[in-house]
Parts: C-alpha cells; sequence; structure tokens
C-alpha cells in the first residue's frame, strides 16, 4: 500500500452497518460539546468497540489488521523509532522486511504522520491497522527502562568516583532533581510499575548492587550496578521516607508515596543492616488500581456463594489462611468492600494499612508506644462497630478478644499463618482459645494461595510428563486424558515468562454441626477426618487442578503451589 487516502470514520461506520445515523448524529454533538476525538466518543458511548473500528478501517483501505495482544514484538526492530516519535505518531515498527518497514499504526488516515515515518526510517512503509490502547499498552512494556537504569547507574558511578561526598548536604541542595541518584530511582520506579512488579529488592553485594523485581510471585534480576552507589541510593529513599539517615546499625522501615506516569503508587520501605551496606526492599501499591471485588479474586462459584452468604450476617468470625504474599487481605478487604454500606459501621486493625478504603475506620497499630492489636481491638469494640478487620490473628488475647467480638453480635474478619483450613481452628485452640468459643463463633475458613496464569498472547499445547499426569490422575482418574493442556511459550508481552498475572487458589471449611460437635470432642483425630469429608471438592489441590484443566494454569504452577500445603 502507498500513500493512505483519507477516511471520514462516522461515514465509515455507517456504510458498513456499525453505526446507525442518529447514533453518529448523537456522537458528533457530543464531539462538539467536549471537542474529543469521534473514535473516541464512539467507543466511550458503547456503540462501536475499538476492534470493530480497527477491523473498519482495515477494510476500507485493504491493509492488515494485527491484533498486537497475540503479535510477538521483536525489541530491536521496535526500537528503529524512539519512544517520542512511537507515541507522537500512534505507530510501531513490526517487522524489517528488507526493502520495507511493516509499521502497526492507529490511525493509518494521518497523513502527516505517515509522511514522517518515512523520513525518520528512510525506507518504504507498510501500513497495518492496530487498536490504539493495545498500542499504548505496547510502547510502555517495549520502551522499558532497562538500559537507561544500567547507564544511570554508571553515571552515577562515575560522579561518585572514589571521593567521599556528603551526600545528606548533597541530596537537600535545591536543583539536584536531574541528579543521577535521582533520576535512576525514577527509572527503577517507571521499569518496575510497566512490568507490574509488587516489590523492588535493592541489594549491596560484596562488588556490585543488584535490583531485583518480584513480578506475580518470583524475583527476576532487572540490573547490576557498581556497589559504591548502594549509599547514595539508600540515602534518598530514607529521605523521601523520613528515616533517620544517621542510623546504620538498626533496621527501619517507613512509607511513602511517587507519582509515576501520572499514577499514584503507595511505597511501604524496609531497610535492613547486612554484611555490605544496608539491604532496602520497598513493597508497591499501586492507588490506581483500587480493591478487586469478590468475583474477580478467583474464587470458584459454589464458594463465593457461600462466602456471600456468611459475609451478610450479623455476627461470627471469617478466617482467611496461607503463607505471607498469598493475598489474604486483597480476599478480606473484597468482602469487606461488598459490605460497605451507609448502615454498617467497620472498623479495621492492621499493621500496616494496606489499602484505602473510604467510608470505614481504619486504624494502625503502633507496638512502639504499646499499642497492639488486642490493646486496639478492645477499644473499637467500645465504637459500636457491626464489622471489624482485624490483619491477623497473634497471639492469645488477641484471638480471645476477636472470639469474644464474634460471639456478642459483631461480624469479625481475619487472618491467620496455617497450612491449611482443616488445621486453622486446632490452631486457635493451641494459641489457648476455649474450646466453644471457637465451635460457637467461626462461622468459615478459607485457605488461599495465588498462581500465576498462563500469558495467553502465547499460550500453546503442552503434552503431561509421567509424574504430571499422575498427579492429576489423583484428582480425576481416568478422566485425565480427556483434557487439554496449556502452558505459555514466553513472549514480549509477558517477559518471556509464559505467565501474566495471578489468581486465587481456594479451599473452604464451613463450621456446620457435624463439624462443630466434632470440634468440640477432645479428639483432634475425630474433628480432622469430619472436616476433611465435609470439604471434599473443595481443597486447595482440587482448585489448582481444576485451573490446569481450563488452561488457565500449568501443571508444574498447580504442583508447585500444592508443593507448599503438602509437606
Amino acid at each position: 500500500m502507498g500513500r493512505p487516502e483519507k477516511v471520514r470514520l462516522g461515514e465509515l461506520l455507517v456504510q458498513q452497518k456499525l453505526l446507525t445515523e442518529d447514533q453518529l448524529k448523537a456522537a458528533l454533538d457530543e464531539q462538539k460539546k467536549s471537542g474529543r476525538r469521534l473514535g473516541r466518543v464512539f467507543i466511550e458511548k458503547g456503540f462501536v468497540t475499538e476492534e470493530q473500528i480497527s477491523e473498519a478501517l482495515a477494510r476500507q483501505l485493504n491493509i492488515p489488521y494485527i491484533n498486537l495482544k497475540y503479535y510477538n514484538i521483536k525489541r530491536d526492530v521496535t526500537l528503529k523509532l524512539s519512544e517520542t516519535q512511537a507515541r507522537r505518531f500512534r505507530a510501531l515498527v513490526l517487522e524489517d522486511a528488507g526493502a520495507t518497514y511493516k509499521i502497526g499504526m492507529a490511525d493509518p488516515t494521518d497523513l502527516m504522520a505517515y509522511d514522517e515515518l518515512v523520513r525518520i526510517l528512510r525506507r518504504d512503509i507498510a501500513i497495518a491497522v492496530v487498536a490504539e490502547s493495545e498500542l499504548l499498552s505496547t510502547i510502555d512494556r517495549t520502551y522499558r527502562r532497562t538500559e537507561q537504569i544500567t547507564g544511570l547507574a554508571q553515571e552515577l558511578g562515575a560522579e561518585l568516583g572514589d571521593t567521599a561526598v556528603d551526600f545528606g548536604a548533597l541530596a537537600l541542595t535545591p536543583g539536584m532533581e536531574e541528579a543521577p541518584v535521582v533520576k535512576l530511582l525514577q527509572t527503577v520506579f517507571e521499569d518496575a510499575t510497566q512490568v507490574r512488579a509488587s516489590d523492588i529488592h535493592i541489594e549491596p553485594q560484596e562488588k556490585k548492587l543488584q535490583i531485583r523485581f518480584r513480578i506475580d510471585g518470583m524475583l527476576h534480576l532487572q540490573t547490576e550496578a557498581d556497589s559504591k552507589i548502594a549509599s547514595a541510593l539508600v540515602l534518598r529513599l530514607k529521605l523521601m521516607s523520613g528515616l533517620d539517615i544517621s542510623e546504620k546499625r538498626l533496621p527501619q522501615d517507613g512509607r511513602f508515596n511517587v507519582k509515576v506516569r501520572n499514577v499514584q503508587i503507595d511505597v511501604r520501605i524496609s531497610s535492613m543492616p547486612t554484611q555490605h551496606g544496608e539491604s532496602v526492599v520497598m513493597r508497591l501499591l499501586n492507588q490506581s488500581t483500587g480493591i478487586l471485588g469478590l468475583d474477580n479474586v478467583g474464587m470458584p462459584a459454589n464458594m463465593l456463594k457461600k462466602v456471600r452468604e456468611v459475609i451478610h450476617r450479623p455476627s461470627g468470625m471469617i478466617l482467611v489462611t496461607g503463607p505471607t504474599g498469598s493475598g489474604k487481605t486483597t480476599t478480606l478487604y473484597a468482602g469487606l468492600a461488598e459490605i460497605n454500606t451507609a448502615e454498617r459501621k467497620i472498623i479495621t486493625v492492621e499493621d500496616p494499612v494496606e489499602y484505602r478504603l473510604p467510608g470505614i475506620n481504619q486504624v494502625q497499630v503502633n507496638e512502639k508506644i504499646e499499642l497492639g492489636f488486642a490493646r486496639v481491638l478492645r477499644s473499637a469494640l467500645r465504637q459500636d462497630p457491626d464489622v471489624i478487620l482485624v490483619g491477623e490473628m497473634r497471639d492469645r488475647e488477641t484471638v480471645e478478644t476477636g472470639l469474644r467480638a464474634a460471639i456478642t453480635g459483631h461480624m469479625v474478619f481475619s487472618t491467620l499463618h496455617t497450612n491449611d483450613a482443616v488445621s486453622t481452628p486446632i490452631r486457635l485452640l493451641d494459641m489457648g482459645a476455649p474450646r466453644y468459643m471457637v465451635a460457637l463463633s467461626l462461622q468459615l475458613v478459607l485457605a488461599q494461595r495465588l498462581v500465576r496464569v498462563i500469558c495467553e498472547s502465547c499460550t500453546q499445547d503442552h503434552a503431561l510428563l509421567p509424574h504430571e499426569h499422575e498427579w492429576l490422575r489423583h484428582e480425576f482418574g481416568d478422566k485425565v486424558d480427556t483434557f487439554e493442556y496449556k502452558h505459555g511459550k514466553g513472549c514480549s508481552h509477558c517477559n518471556g515468562t509464559g505467565y501474566m498475572g495471578r489468581t486465587g487458589v481456594y479451599e473452604m471449611l464451613e463450621m456446620t454441626t457435624p463439624v462443630v460437635e466434632a470440634a468440640n470432642q477432645d479428639d483432634p483425630a475425630v474433628f480432622l477426618r469430619v472436616a476433611r469429608e465435609q470439604m471434599a471438592g473443595n481443597t486447595l489441590r482440587r482448585h489448582a487442578a481444576l485451573l490446569v484443566v481450563t488452561g488457565r494454569t500449568t501443571i508444574e504452577e498447580a504442583m508447585r503451589i500444592s508443593n507448599q500445603f503438602e509437606d
């Protein structure tokens, strides 16, 4: 295809029967008022999807439409255009075909952009249509800051030389915004948000400083730099979070906010003295993503129905258990968000407060001033709450106060560190809770883990290995050969991992009458047998196996997380 022709989008969509004349008129009126692009107005009003517009343009101009979601980007080819140029022309170089470049454009009728691209690339170009939102997220992913971070780290190292510098004074100097240390941190945060990292680890080693990101629960090395820049980075982070910069021998923790590409990120920071300097870990909480609803945490339909019924009861206790980082708080907050109405008073007692939820009263415990869980919980009960969330059942006093609150007409949500749902009531008894209180107040126990989800851009068939076949046979018997199994090959969308995002894996123990009666007996073996019978089909292992046979995750991932609770 040569130079594109100009197209009137509205007329084209009417002609292809994707839009009625009335809808076009309504959109044109809206466009006059707001001044937004007509295509955007069509999409926002729900008249057509972005994909339909792209396909209609492709048909009219007789050029291909490419769905970037399933297209493996070749980074070295894409970088023929700079990030600024790609954003300005809303275009991506997709292929180098020798004499021509194949270019994906959100608006293939933009003649000025076409002429500029030919001039910049000094070659003929063949255009394909791509959806704008996919184009922008691909640009975000492709132009990652890896080289820039390494470059800035080298620049900072060169600037430091071997002389001792008073960074305290340097970092506070006006006009230091452009200093390499600040630019380095800024690009690290930008890169971390682009790859959806949950944590940033800055770790000084003997001869180098390593920066690692935790993505979907797994650590990935981001960059390695000269170890002499470590103290400069740590110092700047301490200043940002209001920590004591003169104290290097004791662990410290704090929090601060950063704005990355107009997104507010809440950062929790922890510093710890190690052999070669201070190690810093930052947990990133993206304020713009909001709180997941119960429908979105990945709970199976039968469990979801039961959880919804229980959280609307006037009193009782729900416990969510699992190791650190298994999504317990996310699940509890999803439940809170659902019952957060003007008629209910909700108080949370947490360490630290992770999510901000409007309309509820959140209290952070502070052991330094002897404001522990049990003390805040006792005070909270005097505030006439309907629902209380206790961050964690840490000690006997908290457990007893929480159980008493559940018996006396409050709904109590909390978490506990146990391996599975069955062992939770026994753990409460071990912590010294009276048997009758556990039996009376505990309504429901959920145990959970997080599994990585297969990247849908590079999913392909997987042949089961003998031990995988045996593991699934335990759940599905001879049906195991009737399913199709998938895995991710690894592509530009998932940074070569084959996974994109995570979902919850759950099991549920409902405290039915037989289970409560068994809990009241002295023999734990009786309780375990009755509880396991009640949970049949609602176990972590079964849910993980179902995610495998429905193509959501890999058998390897299901076995990895089930090994954690079967040990």
